[in-house]
């Protein structure tokens, strides 16, 4: 069987026009822009207007738009849909077969979401680069979009702060036999066993939405931050020290780290970790907060759009999320 590099051919992202300051949210819960900073690095973070159809599958129309244009492509070259997404726009049908819809895309392809949470663009990125290695699939659409505001509590002042509204995706192509682009390697994983440190309980088949459920206020995502903080520092960097092992390379071959935005106390920590300076780490999480699955995407746009990124440079990618899932791909651009 002959196999195919993978190369990312275009990318976009969209960010909702609504801004949230930390200013703003100390007239809805006792905090303040200091001390949300300090533990953060957050100053805002974008939140979705319904009326102006920012929801997943709207918010990723922009962003995959933008993406096939940069490709050179036309949606219908789209082979398939990997849409990661946390909390999608129905329960069913998916938000990629939405988005589909949305494109104007009349080929019948194939569309599937996926929910890793925060990694879950990561999982997209895996898996749509062995579909294209294995000649199944010419170009994937792999999108990351979450719309963090749906479930957030804004009562509750440890975790409002950290989560903003937000898309960005890439398209994923089978690169020519003369380009050296390629997804050089990658690696998933998850702990399940932590499950319940990040979790949303109430709103499933499992437990329904009940009256009940929205006067306790028990519909909204809960978390320890402590235990995720250590869990996502300790799997980054020891999947990015993988991946550097594997493949006979050191930091020092790596010209940008793109980091899930989280928490900029978790960014920096990681570097650290794999003694990488913060100046080749991209980050974007003072502007955006937490956008999960989006958060990556959207960074390596604004990185190849404002010329800091280009072509044959290499890329580390990192992130984790609830479940406790976590992974980090390897890529040559």
């Amino acid at each position: 069987m002959e196999f195919f590099n993978t190369k990312i051919s275009g990318s976009g992202k969209f960010n909702p026009e609504k801004i949230m300051t930390n200013e703003d949210l100390t007239k809805m819960v006792d905090t303040s822009d200091e001390w949300i900073v300090q533990r953060t690095g957050i100053k805002e973070r974008r939140i979705a207007d319904l009326d102006k159809g920012e929801y997943p599958s709207g918010m990723a129309y922009y962003a995959a738009k933008d993406a096939i244009e940069k490709a050179g492509l036309e949606p219908n070259d789209i082979d398939m849909i990997l849409f990661s997404i946390t909390l999608p726009d129905m329960l069913f049908p998916s938000t990629a077969s939405q988005l589909q819809d949305k494109l104007g895309i009349t080929t019948h392809c194939a569309c599937l979401d996926i929910n890793a949470a925060c990694t879950g663009w990561v999982y997209g990125l895996t898996l749509g680069n062995s579909l294209i290695q294995t000649g199944a699939y010419k170009n994937v659409l792999v999108v990351g979009t979450e719309m963090t505001s749906a479930f957030n509590n804004w009562e509750d002042r440890n975790s409002c702060i950290l989560f903003g509204d937000g898309s960005g995706a890439v398209v994923l192509s089978r690169a020519e036999a003369t380009e050296e682009c390629a997804i050089v390697d990658s690696v998933l994983s998850c702990d399940s066993s932590k499950a319940d440190t990040l979790i949303l309980y109430k709103g499933g088949s499992k437990a329904p939405i009940t009256h009940e459920v929205l006067n306790n206020k028990e519909q909204y995502v809960t978390m320890d931050g402590q235990v995720v903080f250590k869990n996502a520092v300790k799997t980054m960097a020891k999947h990015c020290a993988t991946l550097l092992k594997r493949n006979n390379l050191t930091t020092n071959d790596i010209d940008w780290f793109i980091p899930h935005q989280a928490n900029l106390r978790i960014i920096e920590t990681t570097a650290k970790l794999l003694n990488y300076p913060m100046e080749k780490v991209i980050c974007n999480v003072e502007k955006y907060a937490n956008t999960s699955s989006a958060s990556i995407p959207i960074a390596l746009t604004e990185a190849i759009n404002d010329g800091r990124i280009k072509r044959g440079q290499t890329l580390l990618f990192a992130a984790f999320g609830a479940g406790l899932t976590s992974g980090a791909v390897l890529i040559k651009f």
